[in-house]
């Protein structure tokens, strides 16, 4: 029997990917929010719910090694402008990022993005073939940020992005994930045989239908959805 998602969660409408990527361009043209503001505001609550989440298990954030997963959307930007606020807040941050498209570009944002981070100070590594870094720096870290697939993400991961994946799997570490867990389907909760077990899902704006099927759960976590500036009548169902 199939398993029903509810229609709403917490007060808030449960949506398909398609609608949120609908709201976030309402946002964007009706509303006139830029998605850098956006992104900014998803970075900051990450790195605030990163770090209340290290606290509660007795970590110190200024002693604490945080890796955060970086793919080369939107997504990786939210993780980007996340590594920034928790090295500002003291933990020592690696940022490991996906190599961006064969064009050789990230978007604006995330390029944008990517230059703040390192002026801040935090440690970029982009991800090629060789993952041994990644893997020693995972299995050191305290926690873990998965901000490389976002709702747009579909198919099965592939390449680094499915390398990565497994590295923050093999690890055993606990993971926030940003909007969803990667390689989980955001309609359905499905996945391809290679998804992130969070421990915390933050979703940003309103919740997905695939974090709440039954089959999600466990990579899931605790679900959260957070806010991060979306106009309240574009949140409407």
């Amino acid at each position: 029997m199939k398993s029903l998602v509810p229609d709403i969660y917490e007060g808030l409408p449960v949506v398909t990917a398609e609608r949120m990527a609908a709201i976030d361009r309402e946002a964007i043209t009706s509303f006139g929010i830029p998605a850098a503001v956006l992104m900014e505001n998803a970075g900051r609550v990450v790195a605030v719910e990163s770090a209340a989440l290290l606290a509660s298990s007795g970590g110190v954030l200024a002693d604490s090694l945080i890796t955060v997963c970086c793919g080369r959307g939107n997504n990786g930007g939210d993780g980007l402008v996340a590594a920034r606020y928790l090295k500002e807040m003291g933990a020592e941050v690696m940022v490991f990022l996906a190599p961006p498209k064969r064009d050789g570009r990230y978007s604006p944002e995330v390029q944008q993005n990517l230059s703040r981070a390192v002026a801040a100070g935090v440690s970029i590594h982009q991800v090629s073939e060789e993952l041994i870094e990644l893997e020693v720096r995972t299995l050191s870290s305290a926690l873990l940020v998965d901000a490389l697939l976002g709702t747009g993400a579909t198919g099965k991961p592939a390449g680094p992005v499915h390398r990565m994946i497994q590295c923050m799997v093999r690890s055993k570490k606990p993971v926030v994930a940003v909007d969803i867990p990667s390689g989980l389907h955001p309609d359905t909760g499905h996945h391809s045989g290679v998804v992130v077990e969070a421990a915390l899902t933050l979703a940003l704006g309103l919740p997905k239908r695939g974090l709440l099927a039954a089959a999600a759960r466990r990579y899931v976590g605790r679900l959260k959805v957070v806010d991060i500036g979306f106009p309240k009548e574009v949140l409407r169902a």
